[in-house]
C-alpha cells in the first residue's frame, strides 16, 4: 500500500514576496534557494524546504492565517495513495498533477486540514 513518508515542504503566503524575501533573508538569516517558481521565493533549508508565495486563500481574516500554511508529506506513490484515499471516502480538494515537486495532489483530513502528498525518490 502506498503511505506518507513524513513531512516534505512547508509554505506560509504572503501578499509582499519582496518584505518576506527581506525579512527571511536579513532579519533571519535564510539563505535564497538556488531557484524559486515566479509566485514564491524559496529558501535552502534543509532538512525540510521553507517558502513564502503568495496567497491561496484571503489573508484579511487573521484568525484564518493557518489555511495559509501549506503542508506537504513526501509519498512513495501519489497517484497510488490519491486512488487508496478515494476508495476510503477521504475528500480530495485536486487530483494528482504535476507540479514543480513532481506529482502530487491535496486532500482534507477528518479535522478539515488540507494535506498535499507529493511522489519523492526513494534513497
Amino acid at each position: 500500500m502506498a503511505h506518507l513518508i513524513g513531512p516534505d515542504f512547508i509554505s506560509i503566503q504572503t501578499e509582499d514576496l519582496d518584505a518576506a524575501r527581506t525579512f527571511y533573508t536579513e532579519i533571519v538569516g535564510l539563505k535564497l534557494a538556488a531557484q524559486s517558481p515566479p509566485s514564491a521565493v524559496v529558501f535552502d533549508t534543509s532538512p525540510i524546504p521553507f517558502a513564502v508565495r503568495t496567497p491561496v486563500t484571503d489573508l484579511k481574516d487573521k484568525d484564518a492565517l493557518g489555511q495559509g500554511t501549506a503542508i506537504w508529506f513526501g509519498c512513495d506513490d501519489a497517484d497510488a495513495l490519491h486512488e487508496h484515499l478515494v476508495q476510503h471516502g477521504t475528500l480530495i480538494v485536486f487530483p494528482p498533477k504535476d507540479g514543480p515537486f513532481g506529482r502530487y495532489f491535496a486532500f482534507r483530513d477528518p479535522f478539515g486540514y488540507t494535506i498535499t502528498a507529493h511522489t519523492v525518490g526513494q534513497s
